[in-house]
């Protein structure tokens, strides 16, 4: 499979920590893969936090790395969590900055590994496992990093400058036309096969199918009716985000309520009508997914 990298666009960045620290292979590292060491603090209402409990839930890992869910809207200011505070303190002396999600803690120290959840995720499969298939198959790397490239690119940061109050119309339709253009270049790759990667679900199914649903349940809000429409016939990539959403892994960890929430709690845009027009019935499809958990 050949996906190419779009051309850089600017990015928006959130105030970040400096807690950056990797999970080894062995002993030697540190930090290493055991079993009952590691902790998840999370809020699914999160894009990066939903990532993280999708890959989490794949792997199989809720009896070796325990998960802490957040609320959805966090209680301090700058996006902060009081919950998180104490794990804050007792990293960096005199640690001033936010409380941010997501975390992976170390039990054993009481302290910070990691709040990149790039890196967290692909540590997280590199857990001990028995008869699992690897998030990041080591022959797909780099086809993979293009996938998370495209959704960061083509269409988050795409779709917020579509969306932009005040902003230009004619850099609001560059943006669409970028927008449209990276979801036809996975509409084609997605046309009669179910997965992006090699047939098998991979970190760039996850990539996607939370992209998709920032896509529908938050960034549609600030588009108009017409561009939604054209957003929404994509049929095959639409078709795979609904499949995946009746998948245990990815649909019992959507919290419509807490996106919409958040949403309102961060946004200063303004509603467009694309906000009536919702692509996906997420929470029925979530539903199917509950339905196939307890079966």
């Amino acid at each position: 499979m050949s996906i190419a990298p779009l051309a850089a666009v600017p990015s928006v960045h959130r105030t970040a920590p400096v807690f950056r620290g990797r999970i080894g292979r062995d002993a030697r590292s540190g930090h290493y893969a055991v079993p009952h060491r590691y902790r998840l603090h999370l809020s699914t209402a999160c894009p990066d936090g939903l990532r993280l409990a999708v890959a989490h839930s794949l792997l199989g890992l809720g009896g070796s790395c325990p998960v802490t869910f957040l609320p959805a809207v966090p209680d301090c200011p700058g996006g902060g969590h009081s919950a998180l505070r104490p794990l804050y303190e007792a990293s960096a002396h005199h640690y001033t900055g936010p409380a941010l999600a997501p975390v992976l803690s170390d039990d054993w120290s009481g302290r910070i590994v990691s709040t990149r959840a790039g890196d967290i995720l692909r540590d997280l499969d590199r857990f001990p496992y028995e008869g699992r298939t690897a998030l990041y198959p080591c022959d797909q790397e780099s086809v993979i990093e293009a996938v998370e490239r495209m959704c960061a690119e083509g269409i988050e940061e795409a779709a917020q400058r579509a969306g932009k109050a005040g902003a230009d119309p004619a850099e609001r339709a560059a943006a669409l036309d970028v927008l449209l253009d990276t979801l036809g270049r996975l509409e084609n790759r997605l046309t009669g096969e179910d997965y992006l990667v090699d047939d098998r679900l991979t970190a760039a199914d996850v990539e996607l199918w939370v992209t998709l649903v920032q896509l529908d349940t938050v960034h549609r809000c600030h588009l108009d009716a017409s561009a939604v429409h054209r957003i929404a016939g994509h049929r095959a990539l639409w078709a795979y985000a609904r499949r995946l959403a009746t998948h245990p892994a990815f649909g019992r960890h959507l919290d419509l309520d807490g996106i919409s929430r958040r949403h309102h709690g961060r946004c200063q845009g303004l509603e467009a009508a694309g906000a009536a027009v919702q692509i996906l019935d997420w929470a029925g499809h979530a539903a199917d997914a509950g339905d196939a958990s307890r079966g």
